[in-house]
Parts: structure tokens; sequence; C-alpha cells
């Protein structure tokens, strides 16, 4: 037990550990509150005085929620050793996080972001009291959950940090090796003399390791064997490294570099969040200080991300899941030039639905106002033109078999591999899965719509053929009329006839044309329906989360194995036991997500296809139908002023001989009246068949809610 004269702990109880300090989890002996006290150690004394000074006139000068808080600085007993009290964070570090195997590709893209708020604030802290870290990596970032279960990532660590203004330079070396800028890397790590001075740029270096780590699970440049045993490997691929590359890995020994200008398939990223951030980390990744970006611009690109808005997106006809970073103040024209680079649908060709209905976008309206969406409720798109699915792009991750040589070490390596990869796994299942929710969604969407369209168009046909019988009515009383006249012409009115026979023709054609739509949606909808109840009662991924279970727990054991060491007779056969387990269940994994999860998201890849080429040919003769009905109604119209003139100045022969003109009101106005009224009934009818039909679903539900019973969805 160590203690100052207000904090108390045990040397056991170890958070972290550097060169020249440990860093122990405390407690203050007048509340039991847990904190931080960072411990120096011998070598420390060996640096100059205002060197060993320097971090605590460092933490005394910055306060920030983005970088630890210096609380107190105190004595050790007797020993007047000074120690630093700080808040303690119980996240532990980033590095741990990373550690963690559901991790082991990266952070989520929330969490991820959280990070780039949180370095970002925190290095602008920094800069604006002058200060430079020179050790920025995972390990030197800790983590707090706050009261809203929200992560709070803080720079800690500032044993290296000094006071350098953006135009001044330092030849001294500090950090560690593989975050260390290449410049710095040659001199400290390779020995290598030089009189090369160091500017505020090597922090960004750093950084840019830091966020690749972060976005993926491993390090950018890495030499075949690794950083730390192929030292002259690692500075050539740093110092090499081509323009604009933000990743290179040796696979073999003496074998050539793969270069990658693109975060790996394998990151959590979405590919919207990918576009905004591969460029930052492809200018703070540059060896050459000259061409590095300067803080001011890395702030001013950062900050433009944590400014923007998410737009989550689903394209139906592709099956594909999407995030457009936009600014809320943007208008809807900049969101669907967005949308197009990530989905290829021109703005054109882009229609949406949003909980059921069309969502109608003006042009000039700004994001904001765009309804709020989420990973579980995105924005359906739907092109206007038939694009072929492409679905979910995943990796799947190498499951490695146990050796049968019993080697403790080396089965908790593995038993961590294998963890990661099915978590990765999982990850991989529940993506299907919910692409799966989403075209079942889309689908279901975009059936009711069109049904509705379908019968505003049957409603719309109804209509024209009741001005077409009023049209046709009249047609005869001239004819009538015509034949009891002598003097009257009787091929007088020929070409609104042949119209009339056209406008039947083109109305029964259409009557008809819809009728089989209709038949083709009732068909989709029972496809949908079979393949729906399928897909809710699929369990797979309750299955693989049951076996992660079991492979976590086996990966406990392992680990806790590899402390000791040594195993006795006994729990060396469970250990081999336990290791032949972890692989089937890593076996029974890989065949749940290959032969189940995978194989029912490739046939409704392939019933979805078929879907929306019928619905994208259904919608487009619909509209065509739609032009068609505005033309007919036009036609009769016309048809129908012309018929009236032309009853209304027909010369009758009355009693005395004498010529007279019918009158409006006496012969045409009955028949519209009656027809107007006729359209009027036809609507009334179907308005209260529609309030009847609700009646009944409410009284359903209430009848439901009164038996204790769930309201079943419709």
């Amino acid at each position: 037990m160590q203690s100052t004269s207000n904090y108390l702990w045990l040397l056991n109880d170890i958070l972290g550990q550097g060169a020249t300090a440990s860093v122990y989890k405390a407690r203050r002996k007048q509340t039991g509150d847990h904190y931080a006290v960072k411990v120096f150690n011998h070598v420390s004394y060996l640096r100059p005085y205002e060197v060993q000074m320097r971090e605590f006139d460092m933490l005394r000068k910055l306060n920030h929620k983005n970088i630890v808080k210096l609380l107190a600085v105190e004595e050790v007993g007797t020993t007047k050793q000074k120690v630093l009290v700080m808040e303690y964070c119980a996240g532990g570090s980033l590095h741990s996080v990373l550690e963690e195997s559901e991790n082991a590709f990266g952070l989520s893209e929330s969490e991820f972001l959280i990070v780039l708020q949180s370095v970002v604030a925190g290095m602008n802290q920094l800069r604006e009291n002058g200060v430079v870290h020179r050790d920025i990596k995972p390990g030197n970032i800790m983590r707090v959950v706050g009261e809203d279960g929200q992560s709070v990532y803080k720079l800690t660590d500032f044993g290296a940090a000094r006071e350098l203004e953006d135009d001044e330079q330092f030849m001294s070396l500090y950090g560690t090796e593989e975050y260390l800028h290449p410049d710095m890397y040659e001199r400290a790590v390779l020995r290598k003399p030089q009189n090369k001075k160091y500017g505020v740029t090597v922090d960004l270096w750093s950084i840019g390791v830091t966020f690749y780590q972060t976005a993926t699970g491993s390090l950018p440049f890495i030499p075949y064997g690794g950083p730390r045993k192929n030292k002259e490997m690692m500075h050539k691929i740093t110092t090499e490294k081509p323009e604009g590359m933000i990743a290179g890995v040796q696979h073999r020994d003496c074998g050539p570099v793969e270069w990658s200008k693109e975060l790996p398939i394998t990151c959590r990223l979405s590919e919207g969040l990918k576009f905004l951030l591969v460029p930052i980390l492809a200018n703070i990744l540059e060896a050459d200080q000259a061409k590095c970006w300067g803080f001011d611009q890395f702030f001013a690109e950062t900050n433009d991300i944590l400014h923007r808005s998410v737009i989550h997106i689903f394209s139906l006809q592709q099956a594909t899941v999407h995030k457009v970073y936009v600014h809320s103040y943007n208008t809807i024209n900049v969101l669907m030039d967005a949308i197009f680079r990530q989905t290829d649908v021109p703005a054109v060709e882009q229609e949406f639905m949003y909980e059921g209905y069309c969502l109608e976008l003006d042009l000039v309206q700004q994001v904001d106002l765009v309804p709020k969406t989420t990973e579980e409720r995105p924005i359906i798109l739907v092109s206007k033109e038939q694009k072929a699915p492409i679905g979910i792009t995943y990796k799947e991750p190498d499951v490695p078999t146990f050796p049968p040589k019993f080697d403790l070490i080396s089965d908790a390596n593995l038993a961590k591999i294998v963890t990661c990869a099915v978590h990765q796994l999982l990850r991989i299942t529940k993506s299907l899965m919910k692409c799966q929710d989403f075209i079942l969604r889309g689908v279901y969407w975009m059936l009711a719509i069109l049904k509705e369209e379908c019968r505003n168009t049957v409603q719309r046909v109804a209509t024209l053929n009741l001005k077409l019988d009023f049209c046709k009515s009249t047609m005869m009383r001239i004819q009538k009329i015509y034949g009891q006249q002598s003097r009257m012409n009787p091929s007088e009115g020929g070409d609104v006839h042949m119209k009339l026979q056209l406008t039947v023709h083109f109305l029964a054609t259409i009557s008809q044309n819809v009728q089989n739509s209709q038949k083709q949606l009732d068909q989709i909808a029972a496809q949908w329906s079979t393949t729906n109840d399928i897909h809710h009662k699929d369990s797979t991924i309750g299955k693989v989360e049951v076996l992660l279970e079991k492979v976590s727990a086996i990966h406990r054991q392992l680990k806790k194995d590899r402390m000791k060491m040594k195993l006795q007779y006994n729990d060396e056969q469970i250990h081999k036991f336990e290791k032949l387990n972890m692989g089937i269940h890593a076996k029974k994994v890989l065949a749940l997500v290959r032969e189940d999860a995978e194989q029912k998201y490739k046939k409704l890849l392939t019933c979805v296809k078929d879907w929306m080429r019928t619905a994208c040919d259904i919608r487009k003769q619909l509209r065509s139908f739609g032009e068609q009905c505005e033309s007919l109604h036009c036609d009769l119209e016309n048809c129908g002023a012309y018929l009236n003139n032309m009853y209304n100045q027909i010369p009758l022969k009355v009693e005395g001989d004498q010529s007279t003109t019918k009158s409006t009101a006496s012969t045409v106005y009955p028949d519209q009246k009656c027809m107007e009224m006729a359209i009027r009934m036809k609507q009334l009818k179907q308005e209260i068949e529609h309030v009847t039909k609700e009646l009944q679903q409410n009284n359903m539900t209430i009848q439901s809610l009164s038996d204790g019973q769930k309201p079943q969805d419709i």
C-alpha cells in the first residue's frame, strides 16, 4: 500500500506503465472515490529538472473536457516523491478498447466519430496553448463513459509535451516507435545520425496512424514480421510511400509492399464517411513535413465532417445501405448529388419512400427539413430505371484451426483470433438480415403505392367513361335530329364520332392493362408474404450469438491458462477439450453464415430483382396511362363542348312553321347535371367504403386490446 496525505493505492492495482512512470488506481481517503495517480520511477529523475516539471506545468494550464484533468500534486509519505493525482477514466484507454475481440476490425462508425471529435477538440486546446504532445497513440487516449452512456475520450500523458508554436522546431526525441514520424523514427529507432529538426506536424502523423488504427483495428504500415522485428523495412515503407497512399503491408520476407489508398473492406465505416476521411489521412500521413497539412487545415477538414448531418439511405433495387454526410443548410440538390456519388443513380431518376409514403422533396428545400433518419429507419431510394442488385459487400474473416500441439501461448493467441472472427461473422449475419428487412419493407411500401395508383387509374377511367357516355348520348340526339330534318347534313360531326370510338378502345385497353397490373401485384404480394414469414421466423442471429458466447467463454479460459504458464494434468486435458470445442463452435458459425444467412440473402436478392423489374414496368405503364387519361380528358371536354354547341344550334320545326333554337337550359343542362351527380355519387360511395373499413379495423384493435392482446400489425 502506498499513500499521500489524501490518497492511497495498491502497487498491484496498476492501470498503465511507461518508460518513466506508472499509473495506479487510487482512492481518496476522505470519500473513497476513485482517482488515478501517476508515480514517477528513478529513470524519470535522471532527466533535467525543468523536463521533470514540464508535465506539471502543462497540465496546470490545460483545462478541457477532452484532456485528463490534473487535480493535485502530492508527495508520497516521507520520501517527498511527487505524484500527479488525476481524474480516473474507468473505460480504460483507446488501446484497451481496440484490444477487445469485437473491435478487432475497428470501431463502429458512431464510436469512431466520438474518437474523432474528442481528439480534434483536445488537440485544438493544445494548439491554442502552443503545446505539442509528441506521444499521441491509442494508449494515451483515455475513455470515460458519461451519464448518458456515451463515450468521452481524453488525451493524457504529457510527459513528452512541450510548448512549441507552429513556426518553431525541436530536435529532442520522444514517442512510441509505431506512431513516430519517419524523420524521428530514423534517428530514434534506427539510431542514424541526422540533424533534422521537427515541427508541430509530427503530432499529425501520430494522429493519422491512430485514426487509421481506430477505424480498421490494425496499423497502416506493417513490414513482414511486424514493426518491432523489421525496423529497416518499417522506415522504408513510411518514407517511400507513394503520394496519396494511406497504408502499406508487406506479406512475405523481401516481398513487395501492397499499397492502398482506401480503407479496407473489413472496416466498419460507411462509404460516405470514408469518402471524407481518406483525404485527411492521405494528407497527414505525409513523410515530407513540407507537404504535410498544417493544423489549421486539419482542424478545418475534420470539423467539416463533425458538423455534417447524416442521412441514412437504402437503395431498394441495388439492396445497398448508405450514409450520406451533408450540411443541414445544404439543399436537396446537394443531397441528391451525394446520393448519386454513392449509388450511381442520377438525380433525375431518384424517388424516395419513407415510413410507407412517397417522400416528395423540393430541390431548393434545405436538408434539415428532411425527416430524421436512423440506421433502423432509413429513407428508401427507388430508381425510375431498373438497377441490378449489388447487395452488402463484405469479406469473410479467416478462421484458423488449432494445431494438435499443446501450447498455452499459441492457443491463447489463436483463441483470440477465432473470437475476433466470430464477432465479425455475427456482424456480417446482422448486416445480411438487416438488408433483408429493408428489402421486404421497401417492397411492401412499393406494392401499397402501386396498388393505390392502380385504384386511382381505375377511378379516372370510370370518370372518363361517364364523360364518354354523356358525349355518346349527346351524339345520338344529334344524329336523331339530323335524321328527322332533311336539310341537315348527316355527315356533320363525323370526326367527333370517330374520336369517341377511339376513346372507347383506349379506355378498354387501359382498363384491361390495369387489371393485368393488379394481378401481377397480387402475385408479387403473395410471394412477398411467403418470404416475409420465412424471414421473420429466421433464428440465425440468435444461434450465432449463442455460439459466440461459448467461444468467448473458452477464450477467457485459455487466457487464464496462459497466465499460469503450466497446467496440472487434469487442467491440461480440459484445456485440450476446450480448444477442440472452440474449433467445433467456429465451424458451426461458418456453416450458419454460409449455408443459411447467405443463401437466404442471395435468394431474396434474386426475388427483389424480379419484383422491382415488374414494379418499374408497372409504374412506367401507370404513368403512361395517367398521361393518356389527361389527354383523353381534354379530348372529351372538347368533344362535349363541341357537341353541346352543335346540339344547341340545331333549328327545329315547331308548330306555326317557325324556327327556333334549343336552349342549353332545357336540353343539355339536365344531362350534364346528371353526369356530375353520378361522378359525385361514385366518389361518395368510395369514401364511405374507406371510412367503413377504417371503423372495422379500429373495432378490431379495440376488441384485441380489451382481450389483453397486442393489435396485429397491418
